[in-house]
């Protein structure tokens, strides 16, 4: 892996890939916390291709394809401008 971000303009993730998603000024709620965030600009998604093929509306309103998160963090398709394949771990051997 180089670590080079692409933009989703260039290339897509393979459908159900998790990558590294990049998301300008995404903001996460804190838990308990009576409406307080912080910037999490990079988090990890799970892209799913053609996701709303079928639903004429939600197509035309949020795009084509989407973003599944982990918790409560999915995302339409236009929130992500640039993704990267997920690094490897450690070699433990």
């Amino acid at each position: 892996m180089t670590g080079d971000w692409i933009a989703v303009a260039d290339r897509l993730p393979e459908d159900d890939q998790r990558v590294l998603a990049f998301i300008p000024g995404n903001r996460v709620f804190l838990p308990g916390k009576d409406l307080a965030f912080e910037v999490r600009e990079v988090i990890v998604l799970r892209f799913c291709a053609d996701y709303f093929a079928d639903q004429a509306e939600k197509r035309e309103k949020h795009g084509r394809h989407f973003w599944a998160g982990e918790g409560n963090s999915n995302h339409f398709f236009s929130d992500v401008t640039h993704w990267m394949p997920m690094p490897e771990g450690p070699n433990l051997s």
